[in-house]
């Protein structure tokens, strides 16, 4: 601690005698700028203004999941579908693509294929060429899954979608992702949590997983949340990540639940794809 330097004669004379104190009435003279010192002191600072709050210590993820559902009452699917037969399609069209887009496409699609049997019928190649017409990319490839898949749903199943994850895993085109997401919406029960890029990146910002591999989020987020809650366990993060917590740029500042967060304020700086590295150019002679 700084000692308090001694008074000097001038300031000793302007006060008096050091053991009679202020004159009675008067208050003691303070140091020249003692008072902007205690003014500074006791205004916040700007770094202490913009300092985020700080997480609360091991908040249970299901405490968490409850604001975020309180801040999200509206978290759904956003792919259009009537029938599970049309989600399951749709699902396996939104694969690298936006939602937007997938919803566009549908309608033409399914006034022209309107049931698994319908599409089962088609070529490919046709099938293609409409999706390349609306602009869905990676025609080929999703023509020949949706075409695969209707096939199946006609040799194994009658037409009708499967209500198990083993049974969906064998048709074309069709993952764990694609399966729980139907399984979810259209009958209510998911086997798994549904782990996309918005779930992936909050699951790891919220530190409910410490690993990078969908396989091994989907088991952390299975192991903290029963099964009634995996669906909107994956909506309700999809949303927060659409709305807030952006992979380049999450609005902390503006987020319900930052103090709740052990990420707040750093999360540009988890849960994102390393950058790749510049490509070399060749050496020139």
């Amino acid at each position: 601690m700084r000692r308090a330097s001694a008074p000097s004669s001038a300031e000793t004379k302007q006060r008096g005698p050091a053991q009679g104190g202020a004159p009675a009435g008067r208050s003691a003279r303070r140091p020249p700028g003692a008072a902007a010192a205690r003014a500074r002191a006791a205004a916040p600072t700007a770094a202490a203004r913009s300092a985020p709050a700080r997480a609360r210590p091991s908040t249970p993820p299901q405490a968490t999941f409850a604001e975020l559902r309180a801040l999200h009452p509206d978290a759904h699917c956003e792919l259009d579908h009537r029938s599970a037969f049309e989600l399951l399609v749709a699902t396996v069209l939104s694969a690298q693509t936006t939602d937007v887009l997938v919803n566009k496409v549908t309608p033409h699609l399914f006034g022209a294929y309107p049931d698994a049997r319908a599409l089962a019928g088609a070529e490919p190649a046709e099938v293609a060429a409409l999706l390349r017409r609306l602009g869905m990319g990676m025609f080929n490839q999703k023509a020949r899954n949706i075409v695969g898949l209707a096939r199946g749903l006609i040799e194994r199943h009658g037409g009708e979608v499967p209500r198990t994850l083993a049974e969906f895993v064998k048709l074309p085109g069709v993952g764990r992702k694609t399966a729980n997401v139907v399984l979810g919406v259209a009958f209510g029960a998911p086997e798994g949590v549904v782990v996309d890029t918005h779930v992936q990146r909050l699951a790891q910002r919220l530190g409910w997983t410490k690993s990078d591999k969908p396989e091994q989020i989907e088991r952390d987020l299975g192991a903290l949340f029963p099964q009634r809650d995996r669906d909107m366990v994956s909506h309700t993060l999809v949303f927060h990540g659409r709305r807030i917590c952006f992979a380049r740029k999450p609005a902390c500042g503006g987020c319900g639940i930052s103090d709740a967060c052990p990420s707040a304020f750093r999360a540009e700086n988890v849960g994102r794809k390393p950058p790749r590295p510049p490509r070399r150019r060749d050496a020139q002679p």
